[in-house]
């Protein structure tokens, strides 16, 4: 134990008797981190290398986060939408300033809160051109709120919810001429992800994201990103867009905004950022002034720290430790930057999961077949040496 805290398996049988079962019962009870290491409460610890699921760019406790935070709890924790808050106004500025073209924001808590603003977008878009039905990709995942939901492409956790009420028409992800075929001048808007995250880290083949930018300009249809995951310098640029040289209609934002606090943002480019009149939307705690500080200093870390050059370089050395490790059941490595999947040759990724776990790694099992590596934009040469050192033997054990 640490501290006076209660051990892992006290908390973990209190955790299923007092909530809901739509986790399970998670295997790890994180206490406390510093850097990109965390402490159970049994006092074991482990090179985090999912950080929050893409959440925790700095890691844990960086300095940085817990001075900015403590600042602005201790000035003002919460104004709500009927006020203005000088580090919402402040963040909004900074995010348009790093898209470099005119947008407009509007800011919410969570990467389902942005993606429901951005459909509610399309929606009106929808309305007043006429445009009756929306196109998104096979296996693609937007949310669990019932409006992202109708736009994810995976059948196990959306069909026991439907039947939707919007149009929704799903095409391979990857290919642009199944994209050029679905969308017409009656569609409203197209909705992917620069990277699919929950499908397995699957970054788009070249040119996929040039060929939907020109049919959306083409028919008329916005073109939606989804960056819950992808943004905020997880690829080696700010936004994975970035890559292939695009600018989106509406873009949604998450996760490693906030480094470890809620936030999300849905940014409207051009009209697409006029669409909504006042009481169009809203959200009581979008925009939270501690939240947004939090992200500042985040975007503000990542810059004076030059870490995107960082994701860039410690990203290629992960995925080359990793893609020279030759194991029978390592097929190969796929993603970019600091986002990559370890993708096996069999269905054992909950098995590696657990026996990185013993090794004193977290990863995630995001596919039968796929293990999601996410850490903290912070990582370290050494750490991520440390984990291609004990994957043959974590491999080893998974397969046994």
């Amino acid at each position: 134990m640490t501290g006076q805290g209660a051990s892992a398996g006290s908390l973990q049988q209190r955790f299923e008797a007092s909530f809901m079962p739509t986790y399970g019962v998670p295997p790890v009870v994180p206490v406390r981190g510093e850097g990109c290491h965390v402490w159970d409460a049994d006092g074991a610890r482990y090179l985090d290398l999912i950080a929050g699921i893409a959440v925790s760019s700095l890691g844990h406790a960086h300095p940085a986060l817990v001075e900015a935070v403590t600042r602005q709890v201790g000035a003002i924790a919460h104004t709500s939408n009927l006020f203005v808050n000088e580090p919402e106004v402040l963040l909004a500025e900074r995010l348009l300033g790093l898209l470099k073209a005119p947008a407009r924001v509007f800011m919410a808590n969570s990467g389902a809160e942005a993606n429901e603003c951005a459909l509610k977008l399309a929606i009106r878009h929808g309305k007043t051109t006429g445009r009756t039905y929306f196109v998104a990709a096979e296996n693609g995942f937007h949310g669990r709120t019932l409006g992202a939901l109708s736009l994810t492409g995976k059948p196990s956790i959306r069909d026991q919810f439907g039947p939707f009420p919007l149009d929704i028409r799903f095409v391979p992800y990857g290919d642009p001429d199944a994209l050029k075929q679905a969308v017409t001048e009656d569609c409203a808007a197209v909705f992917l992800e620069p990277t699919q995250g929950e499908a397995g880290v699957v970054p788009p083949p070249a040119g996929y994201f040039a060929a939907a930018r020109e049919v959306c300009d083409a028919t008329g249809a916005l073109l939606v990103l989804d960056e819950i995951q992808s943004a905020i310098g997880r690829t080696g640029h700010w936004f994975a867009h970035q890559h292939d040289g695009i600018i989106p209609d509406v873009l949604t934002l998450a996760k490693g905004l906030g480094g470890g606090l809620p936030i999300g943002a849905c940014v409207g480019f051009g009209d697409a950022g006029t669409i909504f009149a006042k009481g169009d939307h809203g959200s009581t705690f979008g925009g939270n002034p501690v939240s947004s500080a939090a992200a500042l200093a985040v975007l503000d870390t990542i810059e004076r720290d030059d870490l995107l050059d960082h994701v860039r370089t410690i990203g290629a050395r992960l995925a080359a430790g990793i893609d020279t490790v030759g194991h029978p059941l390592l097929a190969r490595v796929r993603g970019r930057g600091l986002w990559l999947a370890a993708v096996l040759t069999s269905d054992a990724a909950p098995a590696v999961q657990a026996a990185a776990q013993r090794a004193g790694f977290l990863v995630n099992a995001v596919q039968p077949d796929a293990i999601r590596i996410a850490p903290p934009l912070v990582i370290t040469a050494e750490q991520a040496d440390s984990f291609v050192e004990a994957l043959p033997a974590i491999l080893t054990e998974a397969s046994g």
